[in-house]
């Protein structure tokens, strides 16, 4: 099942791409209509069609466009994604920003799955964190979703982590957290460096654990020491090479930056078919 999709505003992505008119659209007759074809040049896991599709009806709600394959559906290089059929201006308008949003969620979507893979069946969730594309936050934690992967907290609105900035700040662990309770419900995670920082954790009653770059001997102490007493959360230096073994020690939760930050986009091309004079 596919997520819920996020709210979608489109206006800020065509701003900064069509500023006060497109010039070079203006050069083709408005009354031409066309086809398109939009294509992947690699393997892909397909995500975003809801801001693609937003772009060409912000533009002109006549636009048509027929999917070939779903949100979610992989799909092997040089499939044909969609087909797309309206005022010749209106696509060469949208097409940059409507591929532009395609191939940065589907590439965020593709990371997701290959992620997913790796730990499947180990009973650990992998989370993305707020590394993420500005502007794109939303969209970004719904492809990861998509991609089969989790949500960790939306911002800093939704959730308490404690890193080790703020907890010298607060002067310990146990201020930090006794304090985290005092101002919120909010679910109270906190990041600790050894299985000393662990055992002070666990006396304070956070919600989760992060375990920032254990090692994976001190992660399995760490699952033993903790007994289900709390969620632990194992974070930092973590690849496609390493994450099966991590998850294999018990661990709850794997947060992977890369998930967002690190994308390479998917290689899409939009091809103008046709073009047809309803003058």
């Amino acid at each position: 099942m596919l997520p819920t999709l996020p709210p979608i505003d489109i206006r800020p992505f065509l701003a900064e791409d069509i500023g006060p008119g497109d010039l070079t659209a203006a050069l083709i007759p408005h009354h031409l209509t066309a086809t398109a074809e939009v294509i992947t040049r690699e393997p892909m896991l397909l995500c975003g069609r809801a801001w693609f599709e937003a772009v060409f009806h912000a533009l002109d709600a006549g636009v048509s466009i027929r999917w070939q394959i779903d949100e979610g559906a992989q799909a092997a290089s040089d499939t044909l994604l969609c087909r797309l059929e309206g005022p010749a201006r209106a696509l060469l308008t949208g097409e940059r920003t409507a591929l532009n949003l395609l191939q940065t969620l589907s590439a965020t979507a593709t990371t997701a799955r290959s992620y997913a893979d790796a730990v499947a069946g180990t009973g650990c969730k992998v989370l993305d964190t707020r590394k993420t594309i500005p502007g794109l936050r939303l969209a970004q934690k719904y492809a990861v979703a998509v991609g089969g992967c989790h949500n960790h907290r939306i911002g800093l609105y939704d959730g308490i982590l404690i890193k080790e900035n703020h907890i010298v700040a607060a002067g310990s662990i146990a201020a930090a957290i006794a304090e985290a309770r005092q101002q919120s419900t909010a679910p109270v995670e906190v990041e600790v460096e050894s299985l000393e920082e662990l055992q002070e954790a666990l006396a304070a009653g956070p919600d989760r654990v992060m375990l920032d770059n254990f090692s994976l001997a001190d992660m399995v102490a760490a699952v033993k020491l903790t007994a289900g007493k709390v969620e632990l959360e194992a974070s930092g230096n973590i690849g496609l090479a390493n994450i099966r073994g991590i998850a294999e020690t018990g661990v709850d939760f794997i947060s992977i930056g890369a998930l967002t930050k690190n994308i390479k986009a998917i290689d899409l091309s939009m091809r103008i078919q046709l073009v047809h004079d309803h003058a």
